[in-house]
């Protein structure tokens, strides 16, 4: 398993940002999809979407928002 922050060379201040930011980004996430997620029950969705297919679609807009982002911050 590789680990990030090692393959970066970063020393100890660093690394500990690094992964604090990482695991805050996750949490982010993880918030955002189950709000998403907990808003849609009471929606009026199609049988076929309930569940899993809205879950996936969710994370794919969630990750073209975030990749847009991204390359915003990109030098």
């Amino acid at each position: 398993m590789r680990v990030a922050s090692a393959e970066r060379r970063y020393d100890f201040a660093e690394a500990a940002v690094y992964g604090v930011g990482s695991g805050a980004g996750f949490a982010l996430a993880v918030i955002m999809i189950a709000a998403l997620r907990t808003r849609l029950a009471y929606a009026d969705l199609p049988a076929s979407l309930r569940g899993l297919g809205m879950a996936f679609i969710l994370a794919g807009m969630m990750s073209l928002g975030f990749a847009t982002f991204a390359q915003m911050a990109a030098p």
